[in-house]
C-alpha cells in the first residue's frame, strides 16, 4: 500500500514567527524524525498570503500578517529544508487546499484506492483539520491519520478540539 505524508504549514511564521508559539517550537524534532523515517511520499503546504491579505476574510479575522509570499516567514523551517527537495509543495491561500485533495484523489484511484494518507504540522485546530477533512471529503474510503504528537494548535485546548472532531469524522489520531 503506497503512503503519503502531508506536512502542514511547517513555516517559520507559525514556528518562531508572527504565529509562532511554544507548542509549535516543541514538536519540531518529532516531525524531522518523521519526515526523516517516513517510508512514503512526503507533500508540504505552505500557506501563502499576498500585500491584500489584511483585506481578505482571513486577515479581517486574524489580522497578523504572516506567511507572505517570498519572505522568511514564508518559508519551511530551516530543520525540513533539506527534505523539501524534489518535494511537491502546495501554495494555498486559505485553510485547506483543494489542489492537494483532488491530488490524494487521484493517487487513489492510481493505487486502487491502495493508499494511506497522515497528516503532520500546524495550527491541528486550523490547517491541519481543514485538510484532513478534505481529504476524507475526496476520498471516503482510503485510511486518513494524524499523529497528534507532531501537530501544535493555536491552543493546547484548541489542538484537543481538532483532534477530537477529527475523531468524530473517522480520521484516526495516532
Amino acid at each position: 500500500m503506497d503512503k503519503v505524508l502531508v506536512v502542514v504549514d511547517m513555516q517559520n511564521d507559525f514556528v518562531t514567527g508572527a504565529l509562532g508559539s511554544k507548542e509549535a517550537k516543541e514538536i519540531v524534532p518529532n516531525v524531522v524524525e518523521k519526515v526523516k523515517n517516513f517510508d512514503g511520499k512526503v507533500i508540504f503546504t505552505r500557506d501563502t498570503h499576498h500585500d491584500n491579505y489584511m483585506e481578505t476574510q482571513e486577515g479581517k479575522n486574524l489580522p497578523v500578517p504572516h506567511c507572505f509570499e517570498g519572505t522568511e516567514g514564508w518559508e519551511i523551517i530551516p530543520e525540513l529544508t533539506e527534505f523539501t527537495k524534489g518535494a511537491t509543495i502546495y501554495n494555498k491561500p486559505t485553510f485547506g487546499s483543494t489542489e492537494l485533495a483532488e491530488f490524494i484523489k487521484k493517487e487513489a484511484e492510481e493505487n486502487d484506492g491502495e493508499l494511506q494518507v497522515e497528516l503532520i504540522g500546524v495550527c491541528t485546530d486550523i490547517c491541519v483539520v481543514s485538510n484532513a477533512l478534505l481529504i476524507k471529503a475526496f476520498c471516503r474510503e482510503i485510511p486518513v491519520s494524524v499523529d497528534a504528537k507532531c501537530c501544535a494548535g493555536v491552543t493546547p485546548s484548541a489542538h484537543e478540539a481538532a483532534l477530537t472532531t477529527m475523531k468524530s469524522c473517522q480520521v484516526q489520531v495516532v
